[in-house]
Formats: C-alpha cells, sequence, structure tokens
C-alpha cells in the first residue's frame, strides 16, 4: 500500500501523522510512504529521520495526497484540503464529523472511506485512540489555565496553588473520563482546591478513591453545576459523547454569573463545546471574553507541545495504520470491530449514527454495507 503524509495545515497544527519509526516499520513489511516536505518539522522529526529510513519525500501536499492509497493525518481536514479527496482513498484522522456539515458533505460526495480516531474501539470498549490526546489536553488545560488567570491575560489574578495565608484557586472540572482525571491530577499538583463533577455516581467513587478524597466530588445536574462554575476560579470543560455534539452544561446565564476574570478552558470545544458560551479558537488568536470570563477554547489544544503529542498519539495508533495497511480498508474493517466502529463514511454513505444524529440525517450501519 501506498500511505501518505501530508503536512498539517490548520492552524498552528504542529503535529504529525506517523513517526520516522512508523515509517521504518511500514517499510520493512513493504510498503511505501510519502512524507511531505516538512510534515515533521515542529514535532522535532526533520526530513532527513524520514528519508533515513526509507520515506520519499515530496514536495507538494497535492502529491501526496494523490498518488496515496491511505492519507494517515492528525486533525480533521480543511476546505483547502478538501479538493484533494477522490473516491477510493482512505482517511485515518481525527476527523469530529458532528459540528462540520460541510466536512462531512464532501467526504460523502467524494465517496472517501473516512475512519476517525476518536470512534475506533478496542476490545474493552475504550477509545485507544482518543485517550492519548485526551490525556495531553486534560494536563494541558490546567496549565493554560493557569497562565490566563494571570492579570497579563486578563484574568483574576490568582496564582492556583496559593501561599500561605492565602487560599489556593478553585478549580471546577465537568466531566470525570480521561480530560477530567488527567487535569485534576495537575490541578492538585499545583496545589488548587479542585471540584470534579459527572453524571455517573460510580464514577465519582471511583474518582474519590483514586485522589483519596483530595478532590470534592459532586454529581451533575444544573444547581450543582451552577454553584460550582459560580465558586470558580478555572472552569475546565471534559464532557464527551462519543462522535456525537458534546451536551451544553454550561449556560450563558451562569457564565454571566461567574467572577469576573475567572477562566473557561472547554476542551470538548472539537465536539462543539460543552459551555454554551464556548467557540472555536486557534493557537493564533486562542482567548476572547464573555461577561468578563475568559474563554480558552483552541481545537487542537495538544498541538501546543507537539513532540510529546505526536509520540503519545501514534503510539496509540500505529498498530491500526500497520493492520490497514497489511489487509486494506475493507478486510480490516471486517475483520476487527473495532476499526469497524472508527468508520464515519463509506463510499458515500455516513455510516456513524451519533454523526447522524448530530446533523440530521439519515445513517447506514457499515454492517450493512459490507454484508451486501
Amino acid at each position: 500500500m501506498i500511505i501518505g503524509v501530508p503536512k498539517e495545515v490548520k492552524d498552528h497544527e504542529s503535529r504529525v501523522g506517523i513517526t520516522p519509526a512508523g515509517v521504518r516499520a511500514l517499510v520493512d513489511a513493504g510498503h511505501k510512504v510519502l512524507v511531505e516536505h516538512n510534515a515533521g518539522h515542529l514535532s522535532s522529526f526533520p526530513d532527513d529521520e524520514y528519508q533515513a529510513v526509507g520515506a520519499e519525500i515530496v514536495g507538494e501536499a497535492s502529491a501526496v495526497w494523490g498518488l496515496a492509497d491511505m492519507v494517515v493525518k492528525v486533525k480533521e481536514p480543511v476546505a483547502k484540503e478538501y479538493g484533494y479527496f477522490r473516491e477510493g482513498l482512505v482517511l485515518f484522522t481525527y476527523l469530529h464529523l458532528a459540528p462540520l456539515k460541510e466536512l462531512t458533505d464532501t467526504l460523502l460526495a467524494k465517496k472517501v472511506t473516512g475512519i476517525a480516531y476518536e470512534t475506533v474501539r478496542d476490545r474493552a470498549g475504550s477509545l485507544p485512540l482518543l485517550t492519548p490526546m485526551s490525556e495531553v489536553a486534560g494536563r494541558l488545560s490546567v496549565q493554560v489555565g493557569a497562565a490566563y488567570l494571570e492579570k497579563e491575560h486578563g484574568g483574576r489574578g490568582v496564582l492556583l496553588g496559593g501561599v500561605p495565608g492565602v487560599p489556593p484557586g478553585n478549580v471546577c472540572i465537568i466531566g470525570g473520563g480521561i480530560v477530567g482525571t488527567n487535569a485534576a491530577k495537575i490541578a492538585l499538583g499545583m496545589g488548587a482546591k479542585v471540584t470534579l463533577v459527572d453524571l455517573n455516581l460510580n464514577r465519582l467513587r471511583e474518582l474519590d478513591d483514586i485522589f483519596s478524597g483530595r478532590v470534592y466530588t459532586l454529581a451533575s445536574n444544573a444547581y450543582n453545576v451552577e454553584r460550582a462554575v459560580c465558586e470558580a476560579d478555572l472552569v475546565i470543560g471534559g464532557v464527551l459523547i462519543p462522535g456525537a455534539a458534546a451536551p451544553k452544561l454550561v449556560t450563558k446565564a451562569m457564565v454571566s454569573k461567574m467572577k469576573k476574570g475567572a477562566v473557561i478552558v472547554d476542551v470538548a470545544i472539537d465536539q462543539g463545546g460543552c459551555i454554551e458560551t464556548a467557540r472555536p479558537t486557534t493557537h493564533s488568536d486562542p482567548s476572547y471574553e464573555v461577561d468578563g470570563v475568559v474563554h480558552y477554547c483552541v481545537t487542537n489544544m495538544p498541538a501546543a507541545v507537539p513532540n510529546t503529542s505526536t509520540l503519545a498519539l501514534t503510539n496509540a495508533t500505529f498498530p491500526y495504520v500497520m493492520k490497514l495497511a497489511k489487509l486494506g480498508a475493507k478486510a480490516a474493517i471486517l475483520e476487527d470491530a473495532g476499526i469497524a466502529e472508527g468508520v464515519n463514511t463509506y463510499e458515500g454513505h455516513l455510516t456513524y449514527k451519533a454523526v447522524a444524529e448530530g446533523q440530521e440525517r439519515a445513517f447506514t450501519p457499515i454492517s450493512q454495507l459490507l454484508s451486501k
């Protein structure tokens, strides 16, 4: 198979879909890998490292897309890449289609097989390709939030850890999954007072045990969420419904009652965000204010630490890349139920239920299409 690795073009996206280590394994297995010039440069993987392990460096993105049987990326394609789509192309990347109707339309019109990292499942039913970036984003959210609480960035001027004689800052984390758990680790490590809100009482019990009672746990309902965010200096949104748009758990009214100079970091923004006042931002223009509250809603937060993020992501994605390359997309989908869960578009059909519901479209299960 010919595998293409284009340079990411989303604003300040500095990760890369395959590392030199991955290229070597693919080449050793008899595949051909095309890497766009400087695709790995910002992740500290220069072209000569790719060439040394057998990759072919290609000067133009159009050649990578045009020659590849499968394109492996990090982030969802942006409008300038839509023209590269063609029938029969396999695209393996984060797609986050629920809020992106135009991208969905184009993938369907061009009959691209779109396999989304964020909906692939393992045998335990978890989301192995979402987990590493959720870990990075969760940890980074507190680091970013602490910086934006500084007066220079429009924040309240609060040091999260406090000092002797001065209480620490209050951090409210919405969602007790991978993002929330990792955010709590860093917030506690910085000395903050941490409140974690989740709908699942069993998960709250687990978190209480994990953190030995140092995290305040709250059952999620509108009353508790409002009280928690109004007391918070930093609110982190980490709610996920796989493949679907995130629910708006923090309303405009709640935000208007928050402390002036408080900070919101909505990690769920690439699925539409769980804060009603959140809108997608970029690394070049990362924040804005609503009712005196600073909002940081960058859709590709892990790109701020691309070397760590690329290594963490490709550790998880590469076994799937290898299986898709070895078997071809159709055979891999038939053999591996987890890869089948990752298929969002196939030969002009929308195949993922949560995306269909979010966009009010019809869908056809991939199992039904492949059984014909």
